[in-house]
């Protein structure tokens, strides 16, 4: 792996207005940048974003994926729908989806698959709780989770991305140590050797609360080939200083 990877989450943010300018400013600032860049935005603003975007090195993803090719699912959206707007990357088993909507690890390596099959790439989130983690089940958590994946998803393993997210890191304003991130990711590339023989051709990012000063810092490890933004992905400023750092 040798282009990273930088991924923005808006989460349930934007607006019309709003989306314009920002995209507009990432946009611009993008010249240089050699990584691949891309925004995960809500549902509503994929029409919005694939007209901006059309044509642009900048990809656009969706924050979720239905498990159901199609049918009688109020509310949800197929990775066909996702597809017919120009989505790249679809990002799946999010920890925010994992605990507010009871997604387990089954059911997010069938999104995975999902997505997959309508030539999406899933980013698939794992990651352990603050309480996992004082527990000492950092690596069991992470190694389940990546597990169904991997059973799920087979021979199609080399087409996915992962980004670690350690939950208590997420919005928390808390961080890793690189150290402690790298360890992790060294796990997960070490499970992947396992299940592929190209497991250098899998993204491994890291989720949790990487921003504009600590960027550089987690990018430099080994086995870290980018990173999922959050909060620092709604300012242009943060996610293009960090775009900067993933093209170093």
């Amino acid at each position: 792996m040798t282009r990273k990877w930088i991924v923005g989450n808006w989460k349930m943010n934007g607006s019309l207005s709003a989306n314009q300018d920002l995209l507009h400013a990432i946009h611009a600032g993008l010249s240089t940048a050699s990584c691949q860049a891309a925004v995960c935005v809500p549902a509503p603003y994929l029409a919005q974003v694939q007209q901006q975007l059309l044509g642009s090195a900048l990809w656009w993803g969706a924050q979720d994926v239905s498990a159901h090719e199609q049918g009688a699912f109020t509310g949800e959206v197929s990775a066909a729908m996702l597809r017919d707007f120009g989505v790249r990357v679809a990002i799946v088993g999010h920890s925010e989806r994992r605990q507010y909507h009871g997604e387990t690890d089954a059911l997010v390596a069938t999104k995975a698959q999902r997505a997959l099959a309508a030539g999406i790439t899933p980013i698939v989130c794992v990651g352990e709780t603050l309480a996992e983690r004082e527990a000492g089940q950092t690596q069991a958590v992470v190694k389940r989770q990546l597990a169904a994946v991997i059973h799920t998803n087979g021979h199609c393993i080399s087409e996915i991305v992962v980004a670690y997210e350690p939950v208590w890191a997420i919005g928390t304003g808390k961080t890793a140590s690189p150290e402690q991130a790298q360890e992790v990711h060294a796990l997960l590339r070490a499970q992947l050797a396992a299940a592929t023989d190209h497991p250098e051709r899998i993204p491994l990012l890291y989720g949790g609360s990487m921003n504009a000063a600590n960027a550089a810092s987690l990018l430099a490890q080994l086995d870290i080939d980018g990173g999922l933004i959050g909060g620092a992905s709604l300012k242009a400023a943060d996610f293009l200083s960090i775009v900067a750092a993933a093209s170093q």
